[in-house]
């Protein structure tokens, strides 16, 4: 009987359910169930797909602490590892910063997201967490009421409806969650920064010890360590560009030219195992709160990678949605939920406005119609300063690993 069956037998209520199992949603749903509330974690991928799908990888300190003080953090320190050091390549030359000596002196610890989310997975399941795989959320409804529905629809494509007291929308930019939001019900802030990456996972192991940014007059390309055999890519794209349209070689030429590695030492070349265009964009929603819907995670807010915050702001909102689902169901203390929007959009915004800096860092300032500007005049005058300037070092180190 697979973990989807079982589920439908033993019930369809739950205090809290959870749409999605990527970090936000199996993080509360770790807290949630440690702390005895009842939850179900609804998610439409299977169980293999979840533990190979490839995200991020770059855990602030912040949200090590917090995997740490709820006991999921021992995959991370067993196979995660310390990064501290990121290199800049232009036309003037290369430089690197080893941010790890600035600022407040924090790290990045490099853990791929999926090998992140089998872990989570793993413990939930261990202490006898709920989960439906291969269960597609539809819609919430009633969610002005004290009884929320959630319409799903299983693996046998049967159409059921689950309640609960509460649902978490952690189940990203298209999901039922965000859907379901009445209209008029929250103010949509959306900017499309006209940059697009090619995103690349190479079967290869990584070419330097740092995170490596090439701004080059052909566009911007990056370069950021995974694990010993797997390194993560990106080559800035033109708009509507097709992944497919890239071949091996070419990736690997085009890395190469705006890698200037022909200056710095050749790349290790290998298997190009994922590539996807990613159009950088900017989209919060406000409040993440509606009745009994909650939002977090992707659902909430969508960032670009240039900053390598999406996972970390998943995870300290599902902490303060615990913390206040907690106290409110067990407790009667609703303070928190009542606080949860306006808490976790103070972080978002601070991640937003350093997500657009890098942006325009490693792109330039847009022009007057919008469009991004390779070369524009705050780009080089930003990494002269990152160059030569102790407080702008201390001001991008806090920046960079804080969320």
């Amino acid at each position: 009987m697979t973990a989807s069956q079982r589920i439908r037998t033993v019930g369809d209520t739950a205090d809290v359910i959870i749409l999605g199992a990527g970090p936000a949603g199996l993080v509360l749903g770790n807290l949630l169930r440690t702390s005895g509330i009842d939850c179900l974690v609804v998610e439409r991928a299977e169980r293999a797909h979840l533990r190979t799908r490839a995200r991020a990888g770059f855990l602030a300190a912040n949200t090590v602490r917090i995997l740490d003080r709820h006991g999921l953090a021992e995959g991370l320190h067993r196979r995660g590892h310390e990064h501290s050091t990121c290199e800049f390549r232009t036309d003037d030359g290369r430089f690197r910063l080893d941010y790890g000596g600035l600022g407040r002196g924090e790290r990045h610890t490099v853990y791929p997201q999926q090998e992140l989310v089998t872990d989570l997975l793993t413990h939930y399941l261990d202490i006898g967490g709920r989960i439906s795989f291969g269960t597609e959320a539809v819609a919430v409804t009633g969610v002005d009421s004290s009884r929320p529905s959630v319409s799903v629809r299983g693996p046998d494509g049967r159409p059921e409806q689950w309640r609960a007291r509460y649902v978490a929308g952690c189940d990203g930019r298209h999901g039922a969650a965000r859907r379901s939001l009445p209209s008029g019900a929250v103010r949509r802030h959306h900017r499309d920064h006209g940059v697009s990456w090619l995103g690349l996972l190479a079967e290869a192991p990584p070419s330097l010890d740092a995170v490596g940014y090439a701004i080059h007059p052909r566009g911007f390309a990056g370069h950021m360590a995974r694990t010993p055999e797997v390194t993560r890519y990106y080559l800035q794209c033109e708009r509507g560009e097709s992944a497919d349209a890239w071949s091996d070689e070419r990736i690997w030429d085009e890395l190469a030219l705006r890698m200037r590695a022909a200056q710095y030492g050749e790349l290790h070349r290998g298997p190009i195992i994922q590539r996807a265009v990613v159009d950088l964009e900017s989209d919060v929603l406000e409040p993440l709160r509606h009745g009994s819907l909650l939002l977090a995670g992707d659902a909430a807010s969508l960032l670009s990678p240039s900053a390598a915050k999406g996972a970390n702001l998943a995870v300290l909102e599902a902490e303060i949605l615990a913390r206040a689902l907690v106290d409110d169901l067990a407790h009667g203390d609703a303070t928190g939920l009542e606080r949860y929007s306006e808490q976790s959009l103070a972080y978002i915004r601070r991640a937003q406005e350093f997500s657009q800096w890098m942006i325009q860092l490693l792109h330039g300032a847009p022009d007057s119609d919008g469009g991004p500007l390779l070369h524009g005049p705050l780009g080089p005058a930003r990494i002269e300063s990152l160059r030569t300037s102790r407080s702008q070092q201390d001001w991008f180190a806090e920046r960079y690993v804080g969320v």
